[in-house]
């Protein structure tokens, strides 16, 4: 069963859903999908570093991995 990342939209309400990069969407047909749940665990909390800074982008905030 297919995995993805989806979240609140503080703007909307309304359910949105990682489709890649920087990209969020509210159509569910368009969503990034997982084979399992490892690979969308590790997008949603992935670090970046900038000037020897790390941290989780604030885009993932709220979100989770879930499978519907």
């Amino acid at each position: 069963m297919p995995y993805h990342i989806k979240k609140t939209s503080i703007v909307s309400g309304k359910d949105v859903y990682y489709k890649g990069g920087d990209t969020w969407t509210e159509t569910y047909a368009d969503r990034k999908q997982y084979s399992t749940k490892s690979p969308a665990t590790a997008k949603k909390n992935a670090t970046v570093t900038f000037n020897g800074v790390s941290y989780v982008p604030k885009s993932f905030a709220g979100s989770t991995v879930v499978t519907e």
